[in-house]
């Protein structure tokens, strides 16, 4: 695979976030407790609670904070939204509202300074550091049609209360049915959200970095099918900068994405409708434009 030849930017941050800085730390602190716990008094019931868990919790940021708040790719019907605005709460990855306000802006700024996970800046700037630097209050001018959406509000408005109680207090509760709630809170909780964290992170850095660009050359998103293995499917970055608006990232049959499949799913339940597909002639004629502008170059 191919590696990025984008400079290095060195913009110095502007202060650290403190919270944020604080909690990441602790996160990680309790993760490493939690797998240390697990491997001493494991519990079957934990693992397969902290393996749907993160699934749910997967699907909320790809399917939902992703591909329907971020990008309108597809509708959702008000169940299928609170579901993904409760388990991205658990996420603790910032309100939908903050989160797709903070993408809309990658997608189009990508590589610049007002890029909010700029690659530039180094690898570990997209990939983490740029959570723990303030540079500035969320910009939620990108996303009035969100504002509109009374879920988004709400979620928005009781936060850090939803992430306690879908994060911590939830999966606690449940593994206390079998008598495990420290592991319910270690594993299912913590160790989950640190594995998810930094599964979503590699998005942001290492398909930016690492990977194919069959579909445009210009900017640094990459395809990366290791990155998809990790992400439900968001690995196929090159695509999805090509063609943001299209619910699938893994558009041909043979790539792993089961986001694309959940939200197919769901529409022959009737939970999602209307879900936007680019042409194949669109993307055949963008794969031979830039094989065409890779053998000029």
């Amino acid at each position: 695979m191919a590696e990025s030849s984008t400079p290095a930017l060195s913009l110095p941050p502007k202060r650290i976030a403190l919270v944020n800085t604080l909690f990441l730390a602790g996160a990680h602190l309790l993760a490493l407790t939690g797998l240390v716990y697990h491997l001493m008094e494991f519990h079957v019931g934990t693992l397969v609670l902290a393996l749907v868990y993160g699934a749910f919790c997967g699907l909320a940021i790809t399917g939902g904070y992703h591909r329907l708040f971020a990008h309108p790719t597809y509708k959702a019907s008000g169940l299928l939204r609170a579901f993904y605005l409760f388990f991205g709460a658990a996420s603790v990855q910032n309100s939908a509202l903050k989160w797709a306000a903070d993408h809309r802006v990658h997608h189009s700024r990508t590589d610049t300074n007002e890029d909010p996970y700029n690659i530039r800046r180094g690898f570990w700037w997209a990939h983490i550091g740029w959570v723990l630097y303030y540079e500035g209050d969320t910009d939620l001018s990108t996303v009035g049609d969100l504002k509109e959406d009374r879920l988004v509000r709400f979620q928005d408005k009781h936060y850090v209360l939803l992430a306690l109680l879908s994060g911590a207090v939830l999966p606690a509760a449940i593994a206390s049915l079998w008598g495990d709630w420290l592991g319910g809170l270690l594993v299912a909780g913590f160790l989950r959200l640190v594995v998810e964290w930094h599964s979503t992170f590699s998005v942001n850095s290492f398909t930016h970095m690492v990977g194919s660009q069959p579909y445009c050359k210009k900017g640094s998103a990459r395809d990366s099918w290791l990155v998809a293995l990790i992400t439900l499917g968001e690995g196929y970055h090159n695509y999805h900068h090509r063609f943001p608006i299209d619910y699938r990232n893994g558009v041909r049959w043979f790539q792993f994405d089961p986001t694309k499949w959940f939200v197919w799913s769901m529409s022959k339940l009737r939970l999602t409708k209307d879900l936007r597909r680019t042409p194949e002639a669109r993307r055949l004629a963008a794969l031979a434009a830039t094989r065409e502008a890779s053998r000029a170059a």
